[in-house]
């Protein structure tokens, strides 16, 4: 072996290998893939690592399914809804005044509805004889109304039609005077009525049950009324006095004994009704006798007395 051939630069070239042709290193290197394969791990390389999901971190906010629940519960039901747009009531001014008024309107008519039906159970307890009486005094009432309606019409014709229209108002005032009379009590006046006597042994008989027969009395046409010597005007008023009445301050004792001029078919009646004056009488223990006659004498006068304050309107 020659020196030339133990130099260290030969030595090193025989050490390492020659050089690959670039032929070689193109057919060794790694080949593209193509389009729709799968691309093949390098043999002898090992698998790469799939990559760790990063931490999350605190500032993360929290799924959407976790919030949910919270969210459920924070809103409020149908009827917590309900509750709220009902109470506390929110009324204006108007609906205040309309809900007054509605009240109003109901507590009247239920006032109504129950006086109805108080005056319709006294009928209904009636016996068919004093409903037949009532529904007969009522006709009466409405003649008598009739009567006096075709009286006032007359007159009217006569003052028309008459030649001397002066004596003719003259003769039919006397009359309107004499009727005014009677009423006013300061004219005498007979006629047919009845007689009805209240006998009060037990003094229980008080000056508003005597009234109530005043009354009852008018509203069957008395025309004249006498009560123990006092005559009844448009103005009497009746007291008590211990156990006795007083009539417009004339004290009376029983019995009380009422002269009524009036039509009897009327009168009577009048006060035999289911829970009328004799029962209500009779009621306190005290007895009530009616007569009719053809004559009644009303003698007792009161003093015309001239108004105070009224005066006559006509010129």
């Amino acid at each position: 072996m020659s020196d030339q051939d133990e130099r260290p630069e030969n030595r090193l070239r025989r050490e390492l290998p020659d050089e690959v042709p670039a032929s070689e290193r193109e057919s060794t290197a790694p080949s593209e893939p193509q389009p729709g394969t799968k691309p093949q791990p390098e043999r002898g390389a090992a698998p790469k690592a799939a990559p760790l999901p990063e931490p999350e971190s605190a500032s993360e906010p929290a799924p959407a399914s976790e919030e949910q629940p919270e969210a459920a519960e924070s809103l409020p039901t149908g009827r917590q809804r309900l509750a709220a747009g009902l109470w506390p009531p929110r009324l204006t001014r108007a609906q205040f005044i309309v809900a007054l008024l509605l009240f109003g309107l109901g507590f009247g008519l239920a006032v109504q509805v129950a006086s109805n039906s108080d005056s319709d159970s006294a009928l209904r307890g009636a016996r068919q004889e004093d409903l037949v009486r009532i529904l007969d005094e009522l006709d009466d009432r409405t003649q008598r109304l009739e009567d006096e309606k075709q009286g006032l019409e007359k007159q009217r014709e006569e003052l028309q039609s008459s030649s001397d229209q002066a004596a003719e108002a003259r003769k039919q005032t006397a009359e309107k005077e004499k009727q005014l009379g009677i009423l006013a009590g300061t004219v005498a006046a007979q006629g047919p009525g009845i007689t009805v006597t209240v006998d009060d042994a037990k003094g229980t008989v008080e000056s508003d049950m005597l009234l109530d027969a005043i009354q009852e009395l008018r509203a069957a046409g008395a025309e004249a009324i006498q009560i123990n010597g006092v005559r009844v005007v448009a103005n009497t008023y009746l007291t008590d006095s211990g156990k006795t009445v007083s009539v417009d301050g004339n004290k009376i004792d029983a019995p009380y004994r009422f002269k009524v001029i009036g039509k009897p078919q009327d009168l009577e009646p009048a006060l035999n009704i289911p829970g009328g004056v004799v029962q209500t009488f009779e009621k306190e223990q005290a007895t009530v006798s009616v007569e009719r006659s053809n004559k009644i004498v009303v003698d007792a006068l009161r003093q015309a007395k001239q108004p105070d304050y009224a005066r006559s309107s006509s010129r």
